[in-house]
């Protein structure tokens, strides 16, 4: 190959590599803006599973206003935070009620989640942090949503909506509505933000930087 064509490959390469920084750059600014729940069933089987959607319905319906008022995501962690023990009971309440023996942990944490489509909505794969329940041994399929903004949860007084917490141009992301979209999918997009982020992640442990 010559060396101008080496060149052009070259900065094929880093205008690629640039492009996916810019877009994984606005997926993290959704990431540190929205709260996730999670709730891990304890196996695949039948009626684990059935437990875990009734362990997310009771935690839904005991949590009604729980988010009232609150603007931000950090706000969100702070209120939940505090509702932690309330929040791990109920769940172990509704266990029992279930004839359950299994364990039950609540807690906050900083994990991540693939691209996953919400409605109209497509949030991008990335670290989020999250009020993650884990029955049991966590090792069935799981249930995931939006705890904030209020996507999941039911609210005494209006709730924060997705829109006020993103900015216009993370919505038309979220949306698919980027008039620089160019006929792809913004899944797809998303997805190769995904291996984008494995390989930067990748790199790092190679050459530890």
């Amino acid at each position: 190959m010559k060396i101008w064509e080496k060149s052009v490959c070259l900065a094929l390469i880093l205008s690629i590599l640039a492009s996916f920084t810019t877009l994984s750059a606005e997926c993290s600014g959704i990431q540190s803006r929205v709260l996730r729940l999670h709730v891990l069933a304890n196996s695949d089987s039948q009626s684990d599973q059935a437990i875990k959607l009734k362990v997310r319905d009771r935690i839904l319906t005991e949590s009604t206003g729980m988010l009232d008022g609150v603007k931000t995501r950090d706000e969100a962690e702070q209120r939940v935070a505090s509702h932690l023990p309330e929040i791990q009971k109920t769940a172990e309440d509704e266990l029992r009620s279930l004839g359950s023996s299994n364990s039950v942990h609540a807690e906050l944490t900083n994990m991540y989640f693939s691209t996953r489509q919400y409605g109209n909505i497509t949030l991008p794969a990335g670290k989020y942090d999250a009020l993650r329940i884990t029955i049991g041994s966590g090792k069935g399929h799981n249930w995931w949503c939006v705890l904030f903004p209020a996507l999941c949860l039911p609210a005494a007084e209006a709730p924060s909506r997705l829109e006020d917490v993103l900015s216009s141009s993370e919505m038309q992301l979220v949306q698919g509505k980027n008039n620089n979209n160019n006929g792809v999918n913004y899944e797809v997009k998303f997805r190769s933000v995904e291996l984008f982020e494995e390989f930067r992640d990748w790199l790092s442990h190679q050459f530890n930087f």
